[in-house]
């Protein structure tokens, strides 16, 4: 099956008379013993249909997480001793935050690189264990060679692990193209309406996702069956959402840059995020108030519109511009989207 119709039909229970045609909600802590569940921490049928269907999408086997920054963490915590974490110095500042708090604490050694420069980042991969990509990164919207660094990194002996929260799986399958893990803000586009905290990991490699899942079963960082019922409802229309919320994008992205109050455009052809800088701080902030449509807002990849200014947050690098506003873009009709936009522009 193609993507967007497995993200309709995966997870689904048999075609088969009085079955439903969603998986239920399973609302258990406690199995009958005797089984192969055990116990509520080890599995639940709703992860189960979630995680039929994910992995579908990627090419792999699928484990869910209470949130992507669970599921960031049961990786880096893979990472022996002292061991080298290569990741682009863009990268999603949750993932720059744990790789700070593992390597004060003599955990791990982080080594931040420029992606878009895939030779110096193959070069980096000498001696490291783990190689982490985001393609784009989070906020700056760089696109990295995931297969030529893969091939580089797995020379060097290291895993390769891509959150693939900004593309989805419509748009890039990393697995495919060389990487072992796949990581996921399901909470974002998968999920798609803001109401749920989400995360996965994709494998392709059956010892791995044996000792992904040993390790979620010790830590505990599970979801919610609600939670996955949610998201699964909600992947049933990701393709919808990512062809209009794509093309929405790509309008505004060109309209933006014959702005004359607009510094740059940050857009790499795809997806639905938009890179917007302004002059400076102050002018960033101002227009982030001024929208009325736009909701000002931290997270991204809902049906909704939402902009934030991203160096508001002490965390990011500061390489990000302060003028730089992060545009998760929605799929409200394109030309109100605009007008909100122009609107506070002018202003």
């Amino acid at each position: 099956m193609r993507p967007a119709t497995t993200a309709v039909h995966a997870g689904r229970p048999p075609h088969q008379p009085d079955q439903p045609l969603n998986a239920p909600i399973t609302m258990a802590a406690t199995y009958v013993a005797g089984g192969q569940v055990e116990y509520g921490r080890y599995g639940n049928p709703t992860w189960t249909a979630l995680e039929d269907a994910i992995g579908a999408l990627e090419g792999g086997r699928c484990l869910t997480f209470a949130s992507g920054l669970a599921a960031v963490a049961t990786v880096l915590d893979l990472v022996g001793a002292e061991g080298v974490v290569v990741a682009p110095r863009h990268s999603y500042n949750g993932t720059i935050g744990q790789l700070a708090d593992l390597e004060s604490r003599g955990r791990v050694r982080a080594r931040l690189v420029d992606v878009t420069d895939t030779a110096a980042f193959v070069a980096a991969c000498e001696d490291a264990a783990l190689v982490w990509l985001e393609s784009p990164t989070n906020p700056a919207l760089e696109v990295a060679d995931i297969s030529a660094i893969a091939t580089g990194a797995h020379e060097a002996g290291a895993h390769v692990v891509v959150d693939n929260t900004f593309a989805t799986p419509l748009l890039q399958q990393p697995l495919a193209m060389g990487a072992d893990i796949v990581v996921h803000s399901a909470t974002k586009y998968l999920a798609g309406h803001s109401d749920v905290q989400m995360g996965a990991l994709v494998t392709g490699d059956d010892a791995l996702y044996d000792v992904l899942k040993g390790r979620r079963d010790l830590l505990g960082a599970v979801p919610g069956p609600f939670e996955a019922w949610l998201t699964l409802r909600g992947m049933r229309t990701l393709a919808l959402r990512v062809e209009r919320a794509q093309a929405n994008a790509a309008e505004l992205a060109d309209r933006l840059r014959a702005h004359p109050a607009v510094r740059a455009v940050r857009y790499p052809g795809f997806g639905a995020i938009v890179g917007l800088e302004l002059a400076d701080a102050d002018t960033a902030d101002h227009f982030q108030h001024g929208v009325e449509l736009w909701v000002y807002a931290t997270s991204l990849g809902g049906v909704e519109s939402t902009l934030e200014r991203r160096r508001r947050w002490k965390s990011e690098p500061e390489t990000i511009p302060e003028g730089l506003l992060r545009l998760s873009v929605g799929i409200e009709d394109v030309e109100d989207l605009w007008a909100d936009l122009a609107r506070a522009l002018e202003a």
